[in-house]
């Protein structure tokens, strides 16, 4: 193996070596929590920066089922500045609920390392290999504070479903190379317009789409979501609702992309994503109006979303696509964001989570009233925050698509959801309350908040700086 290769896949590199460390550690330091705590924010930091420095360094690598540069490396700096936020702010959350120990940021890195096979694979085997050491991580974080019974029960649906799902995605892949004779997605891209005359490939490419659409979370394949992120621990619903989507939007993209740009005929796959985006921003949005949970809430929110991304894939241009990494990246910050208020308001009894628990919040604390207020505008979409335009680019690649119908459903689902959305600001501002306490903040919450509220109102005032970078990496 030649030093170039290894410099190419240093990232993934980096990540494995940590989780070994901090497996290590785990097993013979008494100071395990502390010591992996400040290991994993050194290892993400180095992949956050790498990943930009290596960017133009585009390559395929192992026999071209591993990609490394362009795209691919902004992947890895999405995914990883997103765990870095949750972990700073980890740390504080578990010391909170008692539950702090050294494991939980093996598992985070360990799934971290999934969704970074998953981002740069180009290998069918190998993105389902990926997918399931992301899955597993998640389904043991689900239930990480074994203590309530809500953690238990979210870990054991999320796996249950997800094995479930994962059947899907590997008999789809089954097919597709039953009639492909390769998992190699490059060589099914090149062959794709042949392969879409054989029926065993189309109905391997639906399956294929069914597994990936249960990770994404839209409809119908949603059952799970608002029961596992308000089940959770609120930390790990922050994680999963941003980096997991983040991975799993990766292998969407990777699988559809290569097949759009190569002139195939792209109809069918197109007419599909286009009934799942429509099904899940309107019953994402329109279910949300229920919720007096606001776990619940960003759950069902949370498939809105995915729904309004689909809306990029089913368009199938390269503004779509740039729009989907543009949003996912908009959304990271937002969700992070939320959830880490959320965490801070629940204190250690993990039940302050009702909508009622939010009323006069900005007399008592007005600056997280006010940092919520940020939060739910920009995911509403309103400018001039950065989810106005990861909405806008998404509607306007449906519009050059001739799927203008897409983005006049994706205006009348944003308009349904701005009032779920904007609730809580009422909630806050406008509405009497008991005297609500804030757990204690440290100063990691603070900062990590800070970022996110600035990454949105600056992607919202320049999303070209993104937005250029994104274009330019696209083929």
């Amino acid at each position: 193996m030649e030093l170039k290769t290894l410099l190419n896949i240093l990232p993934l590199i980096t990540i494995s070596t940590a989780v070994i460390v901090t497996i290590l550690i785990e097993a013979f330091s008494k100071k395990s929590e502390s010591l992996n705590y400040w290991i994993s924010i050194v290892i993400l930091l180095f992949t956050v920066f790498y990943s930009i420095l290596d960017i133009n360094n585009q390559q395929l690598n192992f026999s071209n089922t591993l990609h490394s540069g362009g795209i691919t490396n902004l992947f890895y700096f999405i995914l990883s500045l997103t765990a870095l936020l949750v972990i700073i702010s980890s740390r504080n959350y578990l010391v909170r609920i008692n539950y702090h120990h050294g494991e939980y940021y093996i598992l985070v890195l360990n799934s971290l390392l999934g969704m970074f096979l998953m981002a740069a694979s180009r290998d069918l085997i190998l993105t389902f290999l990926a997918l399931e050491l992301m899955s597993l991580n998640f389904y043991v974080l689900a239930g990480f504070n074994r203590k309530i019974i809500f953690n238990n029960e979210a870990s054991l649906k999320y796996f249950l479903l997800g094995a479930f799902a994962s059947g899907f995605l590997l008999y789809g892949i089954a097919l597709i190379y039953g009639s492909a004779q390769t998992t190699n997605i490059i060589t099914i891209v090149e062959n794709f317009n042949d392969l879409l005359l054989k029926n065993i490939f189309i109905l391997g490419l639906v399956l294929l789409l069914i597994g990936f659409s249960f990770k994404v979370a839209s409809v119908p394949f949603h059952m799970w979501v608002p029961d596992v992120y308000e089940g959770s621990p609120t930390i790990v619903s922050a994680l999963m609702s941003t980096a997991g989507k983040t991975a799993a939007f990766s292998a969407l993209i990777v699988a559809f992309y290569g097949s759009i740009t190569s002139q195939v005929n792209f109809e069918i796959i197109s007419k599909i994503i286009s009934i799942l985006a429509i099904a899940s921003m309107l019953i994402g949005s329109i279910t949300a109006i229920a919720q007096s949970n606001i776990k619940r809430m960003l759950a069902y929110s949370s498939i809105a979303h995915a729904g309004y991304m689909l809306i990029g894939i089913a368009a199938g241009n390269k503004i779509g696509m740039s729009g989907v990494i543009f949003y996912l990246t908009v959304y990271s910050f937002m969700n992070v964001a939320a959830f880490i208020l959320v965490s801070l308001l629940e204190n250690d009894s993990e039940k302050r989570v009702s909508l009622n628990d939010y009323a006069g919040l900005s007399n008592s604390h007005p600056y997280y009233a006010a940092l919520m207020s940020i939060v739910m505008f920009a995911l509403s979409g309103l400018p001039p925050f950065g989810g106005f335009f990861g909405k806008y680019y998404v509607f306007l690649s449906a519009v050059r698509a001739d799927l203008t119908y897409l983005a006049v459903i994706g205006v009348l689902s944003s308009v349904i959801s701005a009032y779920f959305y904007l609730r809580v600001v009422v909630y806050m501002y406008f509405r009497k309350g008991e005297e609500t306490q804030f757990a204690f903040s440290s100063s990691a919450d603070n900062f990590v908040l800070v970022v996110c509220t600035l990454f949105i109102i600056q992607l919202g005032i320049t999303p070209n700086l993104l937005l250029n970078q994104i274009t330019r990496f696209l083929p």
